[in-house]
């Protein structure tokens, strides 16, 4: 299991009010804000981890994204996936492929990809059939 994820940001207010609506509709909620110390984070539901934290990169010197990096976050359904890549293109965010079926991945797996005001990549996915029930039989 994950303890936490750390993006860098060069201006955190900004990063801020891009990432405070995907991740609540994701049902993370804000966990702290330090501004002085440059950080904030999320976490998801009323657990305290994984954390989901942005901030500015701790030697000061200018955020750049990770050449390979990459981060999913795992969304209930296709619709959410949808409403969070349309989400981040309004915010100032660039699409880097669409929502849609990836089934070179497996056959249910629904993502979306963009990267955030500073580059950094980030993936929405599902990996549910639509089809079926919570207990894994067709509805």
């Amino acid at each position: 299991m994950l303890s936490h994820v750390f993006l860098g940001t060069d201006d955190l207010a900004r990063a801020e009010a891009f990432y405070a609506p995907i991740l609540s509709r994701l049902g993370w909620r804000p966990r702290f804000s330090d501004m002085a110390a440059g950080k904030i984070g999320w976490a998801p539901g009323q657990t305290p981890r994984p954390l989901f934290l942005i901030g500015r990169p701790h030697d000061q010197a200018p955020a750049v994204p990770a050449n390979g990096g990459m981060v999913a976050l795992l969304a209930p359904d296709r619709p959410t996936v949808d409403e969070i890549h349309a989400c981040a293109l309004r915010a100032g965010g660039r699409c880097e492929g669409g929502p849609g079926l990836r089934p070179h991945y497996h056959a249910h797996y629904y993502g979306a990809y963009f990267r955030d005001l500073d580059g950094n990549k980030l993936c929405v996915c599902c990996h549910d059939d639509p089809g079926a029930t919570s207990a894994g039989t067709p509805a």
